[in-house]
């Protein structure tokens, strides 16, 4: 198997996120807040991990504690997730609970009808993992 890409992340002072590299070789990111600082920071953190992206890889986005999501973040992720560098990525996204979750599939139906990536929302981190270990042959 190749070395896993560096993360290159940098956590910031006020940014409401934090990374780490999963043992499958994707990542993990861990939302405390979806502030404007925050936003930007994982936009542009997102934007560089997704040059070069050569093999799937499985992501993980933990929002639980980010009991509601702006529209603008929303937007933000789709227009990230509708990279076609993003083909290569299975992402799971969990959320605190089903009205945050239907609150998402609406603004995103709405912004892009597609994506790039294979993405699911859950409210079960369990759920979320079992999806991502599937074989990466089995997109979506």
């Amino acid at each position: 198997m190749t070395q896993p890409k560096p993360l290159n992340f940098s956590p910031a002072p006020g940014i409401g996120y934090t990374v780490v590299r999963r043992g499958d070789g994707g990542m993990t990111l861990t939302f405390t807040d979806l502030s404007d600082a925050t936003l930007q920071h994982w936009h542009d953190f997102a934007l560089e991990h997704l040059l070069g992206v050569d093999r799937r890889t499985r992501n993980l986005y933990d929002l639980r504690a980010v009991k509601e999501i702006p529209e603008k973040a929303i937007r933000m992720a789709v227009e990230a997730n509708s990279d076609p560098s993003a083909r290569h990525i299975r992402v799971a996204v969990v959320v605190a609970d089903n009205q945050v979750a239907n609150a998402i599939r609406n603004v995103a139906a709405m912004a892009l009808p597609e994506t790039a990536s294979a993405m699911k929302l859950f409210t079960d981190i369990n759920e979320a993992e079992a999806w991502l270990g599937r074989p990466l042959d089995q997109i979506p």
